[in-house]
């Protein structure tokens, strides 16, 4: 994700290396590659000439201070002013709801943009997150695939879905889908739309006659980040017809350039509200404008990295693997729930990413989409017993290990040395003691702070 606009940024700004200060040709230079960088980026045009001749003001008239270096305060300029592009903080959701009276959601979207899927993860991040009670109402009403479609998705984030097999009206299933939430208990109903493979009067008139007819607090829009400027295109057009809430950008985490995250905020007027990070369910962050500036230029995103693993981090799990470590105990059965609780955070390379410097490190290492693959593969061709005892695996067992999970002898030795030096390594950490893991983390973020 941005990796192109992070490298052509990063050459922009080395015009500025070895300056003694910001003069208005080398500050031309620089947002001339800056420019050019935001196009090849399908960043709408008008939205990249107005950025770097606001880019080009601060910079020109800023005291800059001896200690910092111009291409330092570049970097600190076209940040702030990507932040601000971008929205500059996260936008709120209103969700006002009463007994009786359910907030509701407007999904919007044309087809193959992730609607339905993107319906599917905002009920379970409404419902683990904000400990909401969710029900999706499947008022797609002109594809019955897209029912069934919800229905799965719903069974498998565990919430309730109101579907009418044989509706042919839309607007009388968004209608009954609310009465069935207000005598089941759920406060928000999430209404998914029908879609189309282009944006038509039929679809609009549709969602505008829905819309008028359950007055959601909020109408959210699902494109598709990798269509670039048809996007915002796209958003615009539906900002038209319907005066959307806000945006949800889906397959942000694929080889998408950008454009339409830097774009749709400044051409439509309404803020990215979500976005897709990957596959999984859970896989729907918060847009955070700040922190996607970090990301774009390369200096991590460890805020988006640590909210990810606290959503999978469990208290009571935790207690019970502590006791065990300190105890020696921890075995293959803790160490494969460990790996499964980091495959649910998201794409490995993505999350590695969100590291500070780590990205740029790995841009042309190919990380597999499931690097565990062969880990879970060793660990599920073990024995219960061999789980449980790792340190019974002879010579003998590895070699039936690597032939019922259809590895080599090396891979399971690399894995054996790999849990062991895990084990040590973890029984260390939590022999520190509480004082001493304070001590660290304040120390951490005293660094961070610098």
């Amino acid at each position: 994700m941005f990796e192109n606009l992070n490298e052509k940024l990063e050459r922009s700004f080395k015009i500025l290396k070895g300056e003694g200060k910001i003069t208005e040709i080398n500050v031309a230079e620089t947002l001339k590659e800056v420019r050019r960088a935001l196009l090849d980026a399908d960043v709408n045009y008008k939205v990249a000439k107005t950025f770097t001749d606001t880019v080009k003001q601060k910079a020109l008239g800023m005291n800059v201070l001896t200690a910092i270096k111009p291409g330092e305060l570049m970097v600190k300029i076209v940040h702030d002013e990507l932040a601000a592009l971008m929205g500059g903080k996260a936008a709120d959701m209103k969700l006002d709801s009463t007994p009786g009276h359910p907030a509701v959601i407007l999904m919007a979207g044309l087809n193959g943009a992730g609607k339905t899927t993107m319906s599917g993860k905002l009920a379970l991040m409404l419902k683990e997150r904000q400990h909401r009670k969710p029900l999706l109402a499947a008022c797609d009403t002109f594809r019955p695939a897209a029912m069934e479609q919800l229905r799965v998705l719903a069974d498998q984030v565990g919430v309730p879905v109101y579907i009418e097999p044989e509706a042919k009206d839309p607007i009388s299933v968004a209608k009954n889908a609310i009465s069935h939430a207000r005598q089941n208990g759920n406060d928000i109903v999430i209404v998914d739309t029908a879609g189309r493979q282009s944006i038509d009067e039929e679809l609009m008139e549709q969602i505008k006659n829905i819309k008028d007819a359950v007055s959601p607090q909020e109408t959210l829009l699902v494109v598709d980040a990798m269509i670039g400027q048809e996007a915002v295109a796209t958003a615009k057009l539906f900002n038209e017809q319907l005066e959307i809430d806000g945006v949800v950008l889906t397959k942000l985490d694929g080889d998408t350039r950008g454009g339409a995250a830097l774009s749709i905020r400044t051409v439509v007027d309404k803020p990215i509200k979500f976005i897709g990070t990957g596959e999984k369910m859970e896989a729907i962050d918060v847009f955070h404008p700040e922190r996607m500036a970090d990301r774009i230029l390369g200096m991590g995103d460890v805020v988006s990295l640590v909210e990810r693993a606290q959503q999978q981090f469990d208290e009571e799990e935790a207690k019970r693997l502590e006791k065990r470590i300190r105890k020696n105990k921890f075995d293959f059965n803790d160490f494969l729930g460990q790996i499964q609780q980091v495959k649910k955070m998201g794409n490995v390379k993505d999350l590695a990413a969100m590291i500070p410097g780590i990205g740029k490190a790995i841009k042309d290492i190919d990380i597999p989409d499931d690097p565990f693959k062969n880990i879970e593969a060793i660990i599920g061709s073990m024995t219960p017993k061999e789980r449980e005892n790792p340190d019974i695996i002879n010579q003998s067992r590895r070699k039936r290990i690597a032939k019922g999970s259809g590895t080599d002898i090396q891979e399971v030795n690399r894995l054996l040395k790999q849990f062991d030096q895990t084990r040590k390594m973890m029984k260390m950490v939590t022999g520190m003691g509480s004082s001493k893991m304070m001590q660290m983390a304040n120390a951490m973020r005293a660094m961070k702070r610098k």
